[in-house]
Protein backbone atom coordinates (compact mmCIF):
# COMPACT_ATOMS: atom_id res chain seq x y z
CA UNK A 1 0.00 0.00 0.00
CA UNK A 2 1.28 3.45 -0.96
CA UNK A 3 1.76 6.04 1.76
CA UNK A 4 1.68 9.84 1.31
CA UNK A 5 5.46 9.85 1.49
CA UNK A 6 5.96 7.17 -1.16
CA UNK A 7 8.04 8.28 -4.16
CA UNK A 8 5.21 7.17 -6.48
CA UNK A 9 2.73 9.54 -4.83
CA UNK A 10 5.24 12.38 -4.89
CA UNK A 11 5.85 11.81 -8.59
CA UNK A 12 2.11 11.84 -9.34
CA UNK A 13 1.68 15.13 -7.49
CA UNK A 14 4.64 16.62 -9.33
CA UNK A 15 3.25 15.52 -12.70
CA UNK A 16 -0.17 17.03 -11.87
CA UNK A 17 1.40 20.32 -10.82
CA UNK A 18 3.59 20.51 -13.90
CA UNK A 19 0.64 19.65 -16.15
CA UNK A 20 -1.43 22.39 -14.53
CA UNK A 21 1.43 24.86 -14.95
CA UNK A 22 1.85 24.01 -18.64
CA UNK A 23 -1.91 24.30 -19.25
CA UNK A 24 -2.04 27.66 -17.46
CA UNK A 25 0.89 29.06 -19.43
CA UNK A 26 -0.65 27.86 -22.70
CA UNK A 27 -3.98 29.49 -21.85
CA UNK A 28 -2.28 32.75 -20.90
CA UNK A 29 -0.30 32.80 -24.14
CA UNK A 30 -3.53 32.62 -26.17
CA UNK A 31 -5.20 35.26 -24.01
CA UNK A 32 -2.24 37.65 -24.13
CA UNK A 33 -2.67 38.66 -27.78
CA UNK A 34 -6.33 39.77 -27.63
CA UNK A 35 -5.77 41.36 -24.23
CA UNK A 36 -2.79 43.34 -25.51
CA UNK A 37 -4.80 44.45 -28.56
CA UNK A 38 -7.71 45.53 -26.33
CA UNK A 39 -5.36 47.32 -23.94
CA UNK A 40 -3.69 49.24 -26.79
CA UNK A 41 -7.00 50.29 -28.30
CA UNK A 42 -8.41 51.49 -24.99
CA UNK A 43 -5.31 53.34 -23.84
CA UNK A 44 -3.64 54.28 -27.11
CA UNK A 45 -0.53 52.42 -25.93
CA UNK A 46 2.04 51.73 -28.69
CA UNK A 47 0.46 54.39 -30.86
CA UNK A 48 -2.82 52.60 -31.50
CA UNK A 49 -5.48 55.06 -32.70
CA UNK A 50 -9.14 55.43 -31.80
CA UNK A 51 -12.20 55.15 -34.07
CA UNK A 52 -15.27 57.43 -34.10
CA UNK A 53 -18.47 57.53 -36.14
CA UNK A 54 -18.64 61.31 -36.37
CA UNK A 55 -16.56 64.46 -36.17
CA UNK A 56 -15.50 66.13 -32.94
CA UNK A 57 -18.01 68.55 -31.49
CA UNK A 58 -15.26 70.98 -30.49
CA UNK A 59 -12.51 72.71 -32.47
CA UNK A 60 -9.71 74.54 -30.65
CA UNK A 61 -7.67 77.50 -31.89
CA UNK A 62 -4.45 75.59 -31.32
CA UNK A 63 -2.97 73.96 -34.42
CA UNK A 64 -1.00 70.75 -34.72
CA UNK A 65 1.12 69.31 -37.52
CA UNK A 66 0.33 65.86 -38.93
CA UNK A 67 3.05 63.98 -40.79
CA UNK A 68 2.27 61.02 -43.03
CA UNK A 69 4.51 58.05 -43.70
CA UNK A 70 4.07 54.91 -45.79
CA UNK A 71 6.06 51.68 -46.09
CA UNK A 72 5.76 48.12 -47.38
CA UNK A 73 6.53 44.80 -45.79
CA UNK A 74 9.21 42.75 -47.51
CA UNK A 75 7.70 40.92 -50.48
CA UNK A 76 4.88 43.42 -51.11
CA UNK A 77 5.44 44.55 -54.73
CA UNK A 78 3.23 47.66 -54.61
CA UNK A 79 4.50 51.20 -54.38
CA UNK A 80 2.83 53.08 -51.53
CA UNK A 81 3.21 56.66 -50.34
CA UNK A 82 1.26 59.58 -48.85
CA UNK A 83 -0.02 62.09 -51.41
CA UNK A 84 0.82 64.94 -49.00
CA UNK A 85 3.66 64.55 -46.50
CA UNK A 86 2.52 67.11 -43.90
CA UNK A 87 -0.67 68.90 -42.94
CA UNK A 88 -1.52 71.63 -40.43
CA UNK A 89 -4.94 71.57 -38.79
CA UNK A 90 -6.69 72.76 -35.68
CA UNK A 91 -7.15 70.34 -32.83
CA UNK A 92 -10.65 68.90 -33.17
CA UNK A 93 -10.88 69.82 -36.87
CA UNK A 94 -11.82 66.98 -39.24
CA UNK A 95 -9.24 66.42 -41.98
CA UNK A 96 -9.01 64.26 -45.10
CA UNK A 97 -5.72 62.83 -46.35
CA UNK A 98 -4.86 60.41 -49.14
CA UNK A 99 -2.32 57.67 -49.68
CA UNK A 100 -1.45 56.41 -53.15
CA UNK A 101 -0.86 52.76 -54.00
CA UNK A 102 0.24 51.27 -57.31
CA UNK A 103 0.41 47.65 -58.41
CA UNK A 104 3.18 47.43 -61.05
CA UNK A 105 2.84 43.67 -61.54
CA UNK A 106 0.75 41.60 -63.95
CA UNK A 107 -1.07 39.94 -61.04
CA UNK A 108 -4.07 40.92 -58.94
CA UNK A 109 -2.71 41.58 -55.43
CA UNK A 110 -4.57 42.06 -52.16
CA UNK A 111 -3.15 43.97 -49.22
CA UNK A 112 -4.03 45.14 -45.73
CA UNK A 113 -2.52 48.10 -43.90
CA UNK A 114 -1.31 48.18 -40.32
CA UNK A 115 -0.89 51.58 -38.70
CA UNK A 116 0.86 53.41 -35.92
CA UNK A 117 0.94 56.88 -34.42
CA UNK A 118 4.01 58.57 -32.95
CA UNK A 119 4.53 59.82 -30.31
CA UNK A 120 2.71 56.99 -28.56
CA UNK A 121 1.20 59.38 -26.02
CA UNK A 122 -0.89 60.91 -28.82
CA UNK A 123 -2.27 57.58 -30.01
CA UNK A 124 -5.44 57.61 -27.92
CA UNK A 125 -6.27 61.13 -29.18
CA UNK A 126 -5.74 60.48 -32.89
CA UNK A 127 -9.24 59.50 -33.99
CA UNK A 128 -10.18 57.99 -37.34
CA UNK A 129 -13.68 58.35 -38.76
CA UNK A 130 -12.99 56.40 -41.94
CA UNK A 131 -9.87 54.72 -43.27
CA UNK A 132 -8.72 52.45 -46.07
CA UNK A 133 -6.97 50.46 -43.35
CA UNK A 134 -10.31 49.23 -42.03
CA UNK A 135 -10.66 46.83 -44.97
CA UNK A 136 -8.54 44.76 -47.32
CA UNK A 137 -7.63 46.49 -50.59
CA UNK A 138 -7.39 44.72 -53.96
CA UNK A 139 -5.47 46.20 -56.88
CA UNK A 140 -5.60 45.12 -60.51
CA UNK A 141 -2.39 44.71 -62.55
CA UNK A 142 -1.03 48.17 -63.27
CA UNK A 143 -3.73 49.88 -61.20
CA UNK A 144 -3.09 53.07 -59.21
CA UNK A 145 -5.51 54.25 -56.53
CA UNK A 146 -5.74 57.02 -53.97
CA UNK A 147 -7.05 55.82 -50.62
CA UNK A 148 -8.60 58.21 -48.07
CA UNK A 149 -8.32 58.51 -44.32
CA UNK A 150 -10.63 60.88 -42.43
CA UNK A 151 -9.52 61.84 -38.94
CA UNK A 152 -9.23 64.45 -36.21
CA UNK A 153 -7.15 65.02 -33.09
CA UNK A 154 -9.35 64.82 -30.00
CA UNK A 155 -9.39 68.13 -28.06
CA UNK A 156 -8.93 66.09 -24.88
CA UNK A 157 -5.25 65.88 -25.82
CA UNK A 158 -4.66 69.33 -24.27
CA UNK A 159 -5.69 67.92 -20.88
CA UNK A 160 -3.26 65.01 -20.97
CA UNK A 161 -0.27 65.46 -18.68
CA UNK A 162 2.18 64.25 -21.35
CA UNK A 163 0.41 64.52 -24.71
CA UNK A 164 -0.54 68.19 -24.25
CA UNK A 165 3.03 69.13 -25.21
CA UNK A 166 2.84 67.31 -28.55
CA UNK A 167 3.01 69.70 -31.52
CA UNK A 168 3.54 67.14 -34.28
CA UNK A 169 2.01 63.69 -34.84
CA UNK A 170 3.23 61.11 -37.36
CA UNK A 171 0.70 58.69 -38.86
CA UNK A 172 2.41 55.65 -40.38
CA UNK A 173 0.99 52.82 -42.48
CA UNK A 174 2.62 49.59 -43.63
CA UNK A 175 0.97 47.49 -46.33
CA UNK A 176 1.15 43.70 -46.09
CA UNK A 177 0.39 41.10 -48.77
CA UNK A 178 -2.88 39.27 -48.13
CA UNK A 179 -4.20 36.09 -49.72
CA UNK A 180 -6.71 36.92 -52.45
CA UNK A 181 -10.16 35.72 -51.30
CA UNK A 182 -12.23 33.44 -53.52
CA UNK A 183 -14.86 36.18 -53.79
CA UNK A 184 -12.28 38.34 -55.58
CA UNK A 185 -11.06 35.65 -57.96
CA UNK A 186 -12.92 37.30 -60.84
CA UNK A 187 -10.61 40.31 -60.50
CA UNK A 188 -7.87 38.30 -62.14
CA UNK A 189 -9.86 38.33 -65.38
CA UNK A 190 -10.39 42.09 -65.49
CA UNK A 191 -12.85 43.02 -62.73
CA UNK A 192 -12.75 46.25 -60.73
CA UNK A 193 -11.17 46.77 -57.36
CA UNK A 194 -13.14 47.56 -54.23
CA UNK A 195 -11.97 51.17 -54.40
CA UNK A 196 -13.12 51.64 -57.99
CA UNK A 197 -16.54 50.21 -57.18
CA UNK A 198 -16.91 52.62 -54.28
CA UNK A 199 -16.24 55.65 -56.47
Amino acid sequence: MNTPNDPANKNKKLVRRLSFLVFTMLALSFAAVPFYDWFCRVTGFAGVTQVAEQSSGEVLDRTIQIRFDGSLERGMPWTFKPVVRTMELKIGETALAFYEAHNPTDQVIAGTASFNVFPFSAGSYFTKIDCFCFEMQVLQPGETVQMPVTFYVDPEIVKDREAKYVNSITLSYTFHVTDLPNTHASLASGGQSDIEKAQ
